[in-house]
């Protein structure tokens, strides 16, 4: 079983869903510092996902910190990367600024965002019911 929780839904790459549900899984807890990850045969024998896919999302989440794979441990949740609030917040420029192109697309005003912003956030900040 895999130690994150993911509905794949048709239309959107499967690699991004999946890696957006392991980023998901690591900020509300569900994964924490150090928890070994699924093998990718593993991965996508669990998904039913090309072998190929499972590599290809594994190699994304080691790219971006989100994962650190040893020889001899194998793939584990890594540590959040320290770095200044300036090279935090550049690192969410291009996610902040697609989320605003489609709330003002549908005509939602500022309050309205962020009234959504701090509903998820504290979705996310919950203790984890395993």
């Amino acid at each position: 079983m895999l130690p994150f929780s993911i509905e794949l839904r048709p239309g959107l790459p499967l690699a991004e869903q999946v890696v957006f549900a392991v980023k998901k899984a690591v900020v509300s807890g569900q994964l924490q510092v150090g928890d070994k990850f699924p093998s990718v045969r593993q991965l996508s024998q669990e998904l039913r996902i090309n072998p190929n896919t499972a590599h290809k999302v594994v190699a994304a989440l080691v790219s971006e910190n989100v994962l650190i794979s040893t020889p001899a441990v194998g793939t584990i949740v890594a540590a959040p990367v320290a770095g200044s609030r300036r090279e935090r917040s550049a690192l969410l420029g291009a996610e902040l600024e697609r989320i605003i192109v489609e709330a003002k697309k549908f005509g939602f005003s500022l309050a309205d965002v962020q009234a959504a912003v701090t509903d998820h956030w504290r979705k996310l900040s919950e203790p984890s019911k395993s």
